[in-house]
C-alpha cells in the first residue's frame, strides 16, 4: 500500500539523532545550553547578520521584534495580504492594527510600489506607519529594496526563505531584523521553532530579555517588563544544527524538484511557477498558477486528481483581507492576491521525496494532463 506522500514534510536523517542524543547526554536539557549558542552563532552566520535569537516559532520572532522596534497601540503596521495568518497576529498582540498590501502578480510577494502609496496615504491622514512586514513568500524573497525606500522600518518575515537570496543577500539579512520559522514544513526544522536575525545589537538584546520572561539579573525573581517564554530549547537547537549542517543539500533536491515541474508544466497552455523567474529562491514549496479558459482545467481539479493518489496539495494562502478575523481591516488592494488564491496551488516540494515518491507524484500528473 502507497503511503501519503506530503507537501513538505520534515527531512530526517541520522545526523539529527546523533546532535540530539550528544545534547541528552551532555546534561543540558533545560532551556538553554552550548547547542542553542552554537546554534544561533550559525544561524547568523548563514544570513550575514550579527545576531540571532533562538526563540519558540516563527510568530513569536515577529513579535518579539515588533515589541523591540516600539510597536503598540495606535500605530499600524503595513503586511501584505498574501500570507499566512501569523504575519498578521503578532502586529495584533502588541495592540498595532495591521494594514494590507496586495501582491506583486508573478510572485505574490508585497507588491512595494502600492505599499509606499498605502503609507503616503496612512501619513496623511495623520497615522502613524511603525513598520513593514514584507514575506519572503514560498522561499522568494520580496522586493527588500524598493521597500526600504519608502522610509519605514522594514521587519523581514523570512519564516519560508532561510538558504533564498537576492542580489546577492542572503534572506534574513534586509531591514531592521528578520524572523525565520523552524515548522515541521519548512526548509529546516526543529520540530517547532524559530529565530529573529539582526545587525542590531541592541534590539537582539532587548529581544532576548523579553523572550526570557523578562527576568533581571539579580537572585531573585524580578521583573520591569511583560515578559514571554518564547525562548527555543537547548534540544531543540541540537537538531536545528544538524539540520543546517544539511541546508545545502536540501536546497539542491528542492531546486531539482522544482525544475522538473518546470519541464513538466513548459508545454502546458496556461499554466506557469510562481516566482520561477527568481533564481535566488530556496524552492520551499513550488506553486503553480492555472489559467482555466487557456489550459482547460483547473488548479482545484488537478488538487482533488492528486488527492485521489494520496497525494497532498494546498491552494495558495487565502488572502488577509478575506478572512473573517480581519474583515474590517483597511487593505490596499489590486487584485491580484484574489486572483493567485483562485488559480494556484502548492505541490509536493519536500526534499526528503524520493525517487519512488517523485515517480508518484510526476506519473500522477501525466495521467491527468
Amino acid at each position: 500500500m502507497n503511503s501519503r506522500i506530503f507537501l513538505s514534510a520534515p527531512d530526517i536523517s541520522g545526523t539529527e539523532e546523533r546532535y540530539l542524543v550528544n545534547a541528552l547526554r551532555s546534561g543540558w536539557v533545560a532551556p538553554v545550553g552550548p547547542d542553542l549558542d552554537a546554534f544561533e552563532a550559525e544561524v547568523a552566520q548563514r544570513c550575514g547578520t550579527a545576531h540571532a535569537v533562538g526563540v519558540s516559532s516563527g510568530t513569536a520572532a515577529l513579535h518579539l521584534a515588533l515589541l523591540a522596534m516600539g510597536v503598540g497601540p495606535g500605530d499600524t503596521v503595513i503586511v501584505p495580504t498574501l500570507t499566512f495568518a501569523a504575519t498578521a497576529n503578532a502586529v495584533v498582540y502588541t495592540g498595532a492594527e495591521p494594514v494590507f498590501v496586495d501582491s506583486e502578480p508573478d510572485t505574490g510577494n508585497i507588491d512595494a510600489a502600492l505599499a509606499e502609496r498605502a503609507v503616503a496615504d496612512l501619513r496623511r491622514e495623520g497615522r502613524r506607519v511603525a513598520a513593514v512586514v514584507p514575506v519572503d513568500l514560498f522561499g522568494t524573497c520580496a522586493d527588500h529594496e524598493s521597500l526600504l525606500k519608502v522610509d519605514v522600518p522594514l521587519l523581514e518575515d523570512a519564516a519560508e526563505a532561510l538558504g533564498a537570496t537576492r542580489d546577492g543577500r542572503p534572506a534574513g539579512s534586509f531591514g531592521r531584523a528578520a524572523a525565520l520559522s523552524f515548522n515541521g514544513n519548512k526548509i529546516i526544522t526543529t520540530s517547532g521553532g524559530g529565530m529573529l536575525v539582526t545587525d542590531d545589537a541592541a534590539l537582539a538584546e532587548r529581544c532576548r530579555h523579553l523572550a526570557t520572561q523578562a527576568r533581571q539579573p539579580v537572585p531573585h525573581y524580578e521583573h520591569a517588563d511583560v515578559g514571554y517564554n518564547y525562548r527555543l530549547s537547548n534540544l531543540l537547537a541540537a537538531v536545528g544544527r544538524a539540520q543546517l549542517s544539511r541546508l545545502d543539500g536540501m536546497l539542491a533536491r528542492r531546486r531539482q524538484l522544482r525544475e522538473r515541474y518546470a519541464k513538466t508544466f513548459a508545454g502546458v497552455p496556461g499554466v506557469r511557477i510562481v516566482g520561477d523567474g527568481e533564481h535566488g529562491s530556496n524552492c520551499w514549496l513550488t506553486v503553480v498558477a492555472v489559467e482555466e479558459r487557456e489550459s482547460g482545467w483547473s488548479a482545484e481539479a488537478l488538487g482533488e486528481h492528486l488527492a485521489r493518489h494520496d497525494i497532498e496539495t494546498r491552494p495558495v494562502w487565502k488572502p488577509m483581507h478575506r478572512q473573517p478575523v480581519y474583515r474590517q481591516a483597511r487593505s490596499w488592494l489590486t487584485g491580484a492576491a484574489d486572483h493567485l488564491f483562485a488559480t494556484g496551488l502548492a505541490l509536493p516540494s519536500g526534499s526528503q521525496l524520493g525517487d519512488a515518491a517523485q515517480r508518484r507524484v510526476f506519473d500522477a500528473i501525466d495521467e491527468f494532463l
